[in-house]
């Protein structure tokens, strides 16, 4: 299944039904009165969070939703129907953003939660409803009010305690293989992982935390290099950041300048997002001797000036990987408690989401607006016409440009 995690839909809930305008007509009833009912209620649009979708892929080619008109009102006091409410299911984690405003409009964070995103329309009121004591047969009736609609951006960000950082290559697909059920594809090049990959990590009998692999970075991955920043926002909600670092690069680099470029992209992408508890893990371990090891993590250390938790792991191997995942549940249970008995921890953490999140979207939006700022440009050259017909004077010695999409 394709992975998609952005679509742009419309909704458009259901429009109210007409109220009626009927009278009474009966033999040896003269005046029999007003009986016109009121119109149906048009259906509204609600979007449910389902745990068994992972992707929006459903939305890419379908993306007109409408909901069911309420039907108008009959005669003999009769109230038309309500039109049936649309229910969108989408996956845990979406965030649903109004197009026209770029108003957040809400977080599916929990399988079962809904959302109302467009509302059905007011019925409209039947000729009944005007009857007065001055007013005995009312010819007035009211519309059904149209329903709600709107442009509709949804985001999925990947629900993951933990996120993996890393250089394509740098072994995240291999860590996730070794301590989860997850098997995500590896191979011996660049980018064989192109979505992020989501793995259970079991530890003990009734403890897990969920990870999430997502693709590499390069360098220059904040301009769109390599796959770009674009499944970044996918850290946005993690609780944990695993740096990966190859001990042993393949070109013979220092692995201590593959993790500065990560840092690097990192800061451009969203300063806020520097801030989350990120570990260092130097992996591939099983490629060197001991005292090699402990001089490369010495080094690795002393050049980033590294502060927080360090591991040395062989992800092939299995080596050094149960103990780092006994460390990050101690984390996270640790983590969880506190927020439980700390309001003010909790509410800088809450802060620290919304202060990731803006920054991701703002950064996301720019690149967006950039792209479509190129396409302009390359779709303004090309409708430049040569009107002089005449190939002969144009220069034989342009070269042939090719734009591959």
């Amino acid at each position: 299944m394709k992975f998609v995690d952005e679509v742009s839909i419309f909704v458009k809930a259901g429009d109210g039904g007409n109220g009626m305008m009927s009278f009474r007509r009966e033999k040896f009833i003269e005046k029999g009165g007003p009986n016109g009912g009121d119109g149906g209620d048009g259906g509204s649009i609600y979007l449910e969070a389902d745990e068994n979708l992972n992707t929006l892929v459903d939305y890419r080619y379908t993306r007109r939703f409408h909901a069911q008109n309420g039907q108008k009102g009959g005669s003999t006091d009769c109230t038309g129907a309500k039109g049936e409410d649309l229910i969108l299911p989408v996956p845990v984690g979406t965030t649903v953003i109004d197009a026209a405003t770029q108003e957040i409009m809400g977080d599916l964070t929990k399988a079962g939660q809904r959302l109302l995103v467009a509302q059905g329309g007011w019925h409209g009121l039947g000729n009944t409803r005007f009857k007065s004591s001055t007013n005995r047969a009312p010819r007035q009736t009211t519309p059904g009010k149209p329903g709600d609609a709107r442009d509709l951006k949804l985001e999925l960000k990947v629900l993951a305690d933990v996120g993996l950082l890393g250089l394509p290559n740098a072994g995240k697909s291999t860590f996730i293989r070794s301590v989860s059920a997850a098997k995500p594809k590896v191979a011996d090049y660049p980018f064989t992982t192109l979505v992020p990959n989501l793995g259970v990590v079991s530890v003990g009998r009734y403890k897990s935390f969920v990870i999430a692999d997502i693709p590499g970075l390069i360098e220059g991955a904040a301009e769109g290099a390599g796959l770009g920043i674009r499944f970044l926002k996918h850290l946005a909600r993690t609780r944990l950041l695993l740096h990966l670092v190859d001990m042993v690069p393949p070109d013979g680099s220092d692995p201590a300048d593959a993790a500065e470029i990560i840092l690097h992209e990192l800061e451009k992408f969203s300063p806020a997002l520097m801030q989350r508890d990120r570990w260092l893990v130097l992996n591939k371990a099983d490629q060197l001797l001991d005292e090699e090891r402990e001089e490369r993590m010495r080094q690795v250390v002393e050049r980033l000036d590294w502060k927080g938790p360090v591991f040395v792991i062989s992800a092939l191997e299995s080596d050094g990987t149960e103990a780092l995942a006994q460390a990050i549940m101690r984390y996270l249970d640790e983590r969880t408690l506190r927020i439980a008995e700390d309001p003010q921890y909790a509410e800088a953490l809450a802060e620290l989401d919304r202060q990731i999140e803006d920054e991701a979207r703002a950064r996301l939006q720019e690149l967006d607006d950039q792209r479509a700022l190129r396409r302009a440009g390359v779709k303004a050259a090309d409708e430049v016409d040569d009107d002089d017909f005449d190939d002969d004077d144009d220069g034989e010695g342009g070269a042939e440009i090719f734009y591959v999409r």
